[in-house]
This record gives structure tokens, sequence and C-alpha cells, in this order.
């Protein structure tokens, strides 16, 4: 008997909510799945933003999309957005955590700390500001666990959903200057595999991605210059470890993103999949 033909079509009329869905790769996720069929909810601390990315999407795609004001630092606001979102479209089915980000007093000014030099303690680690590191893992590990927490509770009386994390090269390889960043983003792999493991009898399958370099709001400016719309040093050195010698376009993560999401991948859970043209795999040498 022959399999099959492999397909996305069974995502077609799933929910899915994604968490920082107005920024560039939350955005770019909606409207790749819904011109698979997917609903869409776009939630975000900036409602106007939601909206106006929700009505983008819809209008470019004729699949429903709306956006929902949500704090994903914040149980009871989460729990609100998940009412309004059961009132409307009904449960969920995808929950993408695309809400992240970091901080720039948690970021050294320096790459490395010299023995015995006067002076540099404040663009170094040691000046750097334990309350922007709490802000940065608050963001990025709160951001993502009390979503799963509130938003999947239907998945788990229907036995069955799909969670998605957005994780990062710093995850794998950790960058200079962003500490605080590339260890609260290791803690999210960490978690996407714990939690595929607690959730995996309740038919909830979890995994993660992990974007190498894609041009965003949060590091555009880093990795070019904002004059010149030339490479940073900081650009360059990440063009230097990128074997396909370029940045990624948002809508590249597309394609692995909807692998996770259907049934194609249902034997697939607590894994981490980098999508990084060669980043991670590049040695240097």
């Amino acid at each position: 008997m022959m399999n099959k033909a492999i397909s996305f079509d069974d995502l077609k009329g799933k929910v899915a909510v994604i968490t920082g869905g107005a920024g560039v790769i939350g955005s770019s996720l909606a409207e790749s799945l819904s011109g698979l069929g997917v609903i869409t909810v776009i939630l975000d601390i900036n409602e106007v933003e939601a909206v106006k990315v929700a009505s983008a999407v819809e209008a470019k795609t004729g699949t429903r999309s709306f956006g929902v004001m949500a704090n994903v630092l914040d149980k009871q606001s989460l729990q609100e957005a998940y009412g309004l979102i059961l009132s409307r479209v009904g449960d969920i089915d995808i929950l993408i955590n695309g809400a992240g980000g970091n901080h720039p007093d948690a970021t050294a000014k320096l790459e490395f700390a010299s023995s015995g030099q006067e002076g540099d303690e404040k663009d170094t680690f040691y000046g750097l500001d334990p309350e922007a590191f709490r802000k940065v893992f608050d963001l990025n590990f709160l951001g993502t666990m009390l979503p799963v927490m509130v938003l999947t509770a239907g998945m788990k009386k229907r036995g069955r959903g799909v969670v998605l994390n957005i994780s990062s090269m710093n995850a794998f390889r950790p960058l200079t200057r962003i500490p605080a960043y590339s260890a609260a983003k290791a803690s999210i792999n960490n978690f996407t595999q714990w939690l595929a493991v607690h959730l995996a009898k309740a038919g909830i399958r979890v995994n993660a991605i992990a974007p190498g370099f894609f041009l965003t709001y949060q590091n555009r400016f880093l990795l070019t210059d904002k004059e010149t719309g030339e490479l940073t040093e900081r650009g360059k050195k990440v063009m230097a470890s990128t074997p396909m010698g370029r940045f990624g376009n948002p809508e590249e993560l597309g394609g692995t993103v909807a692998y996770l999401l259907s049934d194609i991948s249902a034997f697939v859970t607590g894994v981490v999949i980098p999508v990084d043209g060669g980043f991670n795999a590049y040695s240097g040498v």
C-alpha cells in the first residue's frame, strides 16, 4: 500500500497563536502559515502593530487573521487574551513563541576583558547591569514559559497540539558581547527538550527553530551601518562565518516551521533545528 502524498493540507483551518507576532520574524511566519490556510492570531504587547500586521496578512492571503494585545510576562493578561481567542475562533492548535529580545545594558561594549587594564570595567562583563540580565531572562524564558502554561490548556484537554519555540544561534555558540541573550536562548533549547518529554503523553509536540542571522528591528544596525547600509565590523564577522555568505530572509524560515507544525513531522518532538546558512556547522577553518 502506497503512502499518502506529502502535503501541508492538515494545517488548513488550524488556529495558530504567534507571540511577538508584530516583529519581523513573527509577521513573516504569520504570512507563510496564512498562505497554507492557517488562521493566525498575532499576539503582541503593541496592539496597534498586532492589528496592523493581522490586517496585512489577511489582505494578502485571504485567510483570517487578527491581532490581540497581551503581555507575555503577565499570566492574567495571557488568560484574558486566551478568552478572547476562544470567543473569536475557538481553541488553539498551534503556539509559536516568538516573543524575545536583548537589552543594551546587558550588552558589553568590548569583546574581551584584558588582565590588569584599568578603567575598562564599565565596557566589559563587569560593568553590566544585573537588572538588565533579569529583564532579558524574563522576556526570553518566562516569555516562553507563561504562554505555554496558559495557551496550551486546551491542547492538553483535547490530547493534541504543537508548540514551536524560537531559539537562536546563540544557544549553540554564544556570541561575544551578549552574555544574557546567549544564556537565555540556551535555556530555550533546554526547556524545549524538557517540555517535549513532559507533554509527549498529552499529545503535544514541542520543537524549536534556531535562526541564524536575519536582519530584524533588533539587530539591523548592529550588522549594517545605518547611514551607508554597508556591513559593520560585526556584520563582516558574521558573513565570514556563514558558508552561504549572506543574511537569511525571514520568509526562508517558513518551510522549516511548516514542517515542524504539520503532521508530516508527527513523530518529531524535542528537536531544535538550525536555519542558519551553515553558521553552526562552520569551524572557521
